[in-house]
């Protein structure tokens, strides 16, 4: 099985099973492992984040996990720097990159490479937010197509954070998002990607995303908020999109009970969940679809 000049991609749902994947695929086939959770960068949530444990850590090289402080912000552009570099560095030690996550926009830059747009200015950001929350995603999404009639067969109607994103380039630089595509530099070839979507059933991984809420106040949760909440970070840091920190915030406020918080947060997980499907069902069609619990065999035929 020759796939040392390849990279390997795995991704799938929050609680899908994808760490264990890599882990175990990573044994088998000489590879080190690489972060692609834009949450999991950083140092002070490993907890809420559900990091790879330590015993894991031991097991197989992993890069890119807890190396951003809280206090800065971290984009795609930044994840995909450092990834080329990793890669890079991996492939010189004969190993074979394996990279790991849920972020799809991680991967979409990996594969189909990036371009640097302009900053948004966060108070476009918010107006075109609260435009989006008062009239709903379907008539914010007609809006969208008038003034970009670009997005048309190239972002679901439904997916709602990429017609926020398009919204705001347009609005902003007076240039479709997809006219700042046609600039992206690729920094790998199609076929050095073995491209695999770890594709369990939505009912399944929310009931699994569910039981990890309850552990994860168990192990440590409410101390990496109550750690987090001292360091007065501002509401604009990407870091604060990380799921758990505004519930257990209002809990150490004494504006819920634990239960309300935990509700809440497995509300949340669920919502990201379907945006994540949703993304997969538009972005990685053309991925691999496997079943976690996949035989060796069919693995090999997946990997040659």
């Amino acid at each position: 099985m020759d796939i040392k000049s390849k990279i390997v991609l795995i991704s799938g749902p929050t609680a899908s099973g994808k760490s264990k994947f890599a882990l175990n695929l990573a044994k088998k086939i000489d590879g080190e492992i690489l972060n692609a959770d834009s949450m999991q960068v950083y140092k002070q949530f490993k907890i809420l984040t559900a990091r790879p444990s330590i015993q894991d850590l031991k097991k197989v090289k992993h890069h890119l996990y807890g190396i951003i402080d809280v206090n800065k912000n971290f984009s795609t552009g930044d994840w995909l720097k450092l990834s080329i570099k990793k890669i890079k560095e991996i492939r010189k030690r004969k190993k074979i990159p394996i990279i790991v996550g849920g972020t799809g926009l991680y991967f979409k830059a990996l594969t189909e490479g990036f371009v640097k747009i302009p900053t948004v200015p966060i108070r476009v950001r918010n107006q075109i937010r609260k435009l989006q929350k008062k009239i709903g995603q379907e008539k914010f999404f007609n809006k969208l197509k008038k003034i970009d009639p670009k997005v048309k067969n190239k972002i679901e109607k439904n997916d709602t954070q990429r017609s926020i994103r398009a919204y705001e380039i347009k609005y902003y630089t007076k240039k479709s998002l997809f006219e700042w595509f046609k600039n992206t530099k690729k920094y790998f070839l199609d076929n050095e990607f073995i491209k695999i979507y770890i594709n369990y059933p939505k009912n399944e991984v929310i009931k699994k995303a569910n039981s990890r809420v309850n552990i994860m106040l168990k192990s440590g949760a409410i101390a990496e908020v109550k750690k987090f909440n001292t360091l007065k970070i501002r509401k604009q840091n990407s870091v604060n999109k990380v799921i758990g920190i505004v519930e257990i915030s209002n809990y150490l406020n004494d504006n819920c009970n634990l239960d309300e918080a935990k509700d809440l947060i497995s509300i949340k997980t669920r919502q990201y969940i379907k945006r994540q499907f949703t993304w997969a069902r538009g972005q990685m069609a053309n991925w691999k679809h496997i079943d976690p619990k996949l035989s060796s065999s069919d693995l090999k035929k997946i990997l040659r």
